[in-house]
């Protein structure tokens, strides 16, 4: 069984800092690429930011020179570093990864975590 288990989130000022961190763990063959989304109250959930394997990456606009994703192959992890906060960044954020259960899979199962709140004070 396979869970995505996110930390970091928590209540910021404006123009403050967090660092969002999410480990796949239990049993699979590889993780494929990996993403952060959030969602706000009363909205859809976006996509934030993602990264592949080999470290290319991709942002939403709103986040581009303010965030970075990152990941730590050998650990399973993917990291969300957020500057420059404001309070349009407050919102649950999701980890998301696709992952292979074992190496004779045909594709990928895609697998969400358990969200964690960010909060950004004015």
């Amino acid at each position: 069984q396979v869970q995505l288990v996110e930390s970091g989130g928590g209540l910021v000022q404006a123009g403050g800092s967090l660092r969002l961190s999410c480990v796949a763990r239990g049993s699979f063959y590889d993780v494929n690429a990996m993403a952060w989304y959030r969602q706000a109250p009363g909205k859809q959930r976006d996509l934030v930011a993602r990264i592949t394997v080999s470290g290319t990456t991709d942002y939403e606009d709103s986040v581009k020179g303010r965030f970075t994703i990152s990941r730590d192959n050998a650990k399973n992890t993917v990291y969300l570093q957020m500057d420059s906060l404001t309070p349009e960044d407050t919102a649950v954020y999701y980890c998301n990864a696709l992952i292979w259960p074992a190496r004779t899979t045909i594709r990928p199962n895609g697998y969400w975590g358990q969200g964690t709140q960010v909060t950004v004070s004015s």
